[in-house]
């Protein structure tokens, strides 16, 4: 029986595809800034979504946190969202390594923060307060996709309080593709982006820091200060550019996998949360370990949480979403 994983979206196989381009692509030294295939990717992304420059990382935290602390100085202030991946999942890196000040705030039910609520948070020119320098946004939030509109508000707002923008983009191509837009339409309103190449876009490893000049040299040399300067990247950088040609639009098939999900497992009797793009939550309360056990009996691998992620992705196909609703049907049952 093949093993259906609902983790997430970062658990995907290369293609055979995606391995060849691989295997034929040149490489160099990245430290030395002599991979072609790191710098075709670094030059493809930035030119894609807008930006002068772009850096290429092993990893969205890393990403993130790069970008955060290229914003911020020491002592300076981040607002953020409560449930924002660079508040809550990331280790506590931007305080922990950047000694950057979090300023969490609610999240929307849209994912979005309230600009009202960013407004009062932003503290006074006074040097009791730690300054605050940057609003960081997440597009999708929990599989949410922030509307067109309100990215345009908040660069305004942005503009008008003196703040930079930064947009944790790890799932941009899915917003993208939900909105029908160029990413490049997203991406425009913000001073700096991080993509993810190892989440619906299926490379192995990777993420694109894109921003200005400026701003990416300072988070080269912040990539080195935590460790990650790579070698012969060009592999991975390969993955990269064959995830952008051929995986891109594609994911609109993973989020029709996840509202047939959705469909399937509402009529079975669950609470599901409406869907937007590649992510299901239902609520299971206090069964979460019994139903993670049941469906691991059946090859299916699932989060053991009261509000239950499911993510759709490349490697799950219709017929296997099959498998997961019988298997929550049978649940029931029993």
């Amino acid at each position: 029986m093949s093993v259906i994983d609902l983790r997430s979206d970062t658990v995907t196989q290369p293609t055979a595809g995606m391995l060849d381009a691989m295997a034929r692509t040149a490489t160099g030294d990245d430290v030395y800034g002599e991979d072609p295939t790191v710098n075709r990717l670094e030059a493809e992304l930035a030119g894609r979504l807008g930006f002068a420059a772009a850096l290429f990382v092993p990893t969205g935290t890393m990403s993130n946190l790069l970008g955060l602390m290229a914003h911020c100085e020491r002592g300076e202030e981040y607002i953020v969202g409560q449930q924002a991946h660079t508040y809550k999942y990331e280790g506590g890196g931007a305080a922990v390594l950047g000694s950057i000040q979090p300023q969490p705030l609610e999240v929307q039910a849209d994912g979005s923060l309230d600009l009202a609520q960013v407004a009062a948070a932003i503290k006074p020119d006074d040097f009791h307060f730690a300054r605050t320098r940057l609003l960081a946004l997440e597009n999708t939030m929990q599989g949410k996709v922030l509307p067109m509109e309100y990215l345009a508000q908040a660069r305004s707002f942005t503009r008008e309080h003196g703040l930079q923008l930064h947009l944790d983009g790890a799932r941009l191509y899915n917003a993208a593709v939900k909105l029908g837009v160029d990413a490049r339409e997203i991406t425009q309103h913000f001073d700096s982006v991080s993509v993810c190449l190892s989440k619906g876009l299926g490379a192995p490893v990777g993420s694109v820091l894109c921003g200005s000049l400026e701003l990416i040299a300072r988070a080269r040399r912040l990539r080195k200060m935590v460790g990650g300067g790579m070698r012969q990247a060009g592999y991975l950088a390969a993955a990269g550019l064959y995830a952008l040609d051929h995986h891109v639009q594609r994911l609109a098939e993973d989020h029709a996998n996840a509202e047939y999900l959705a469909q399937g497992l509402r009529a079975a009797g669950f609470t599901v949360e409406p869907v937007h793009t590649n992510m299901v939550y239902l609520q299971i309360g206090d069964k979460a370990d019994a139903i993670k056990a049941f469906a691991a009996e059946r090859g299916i691998k699932l989060s053991a949480a009261a509000r239950l992620r499911m993510v759709t992705h490349m490697d799950v196909s219709r017929a296997q979403i099959d498998r997961v609703i019988a298997t929550f049907v049978e649940f029931c049952a029993k």
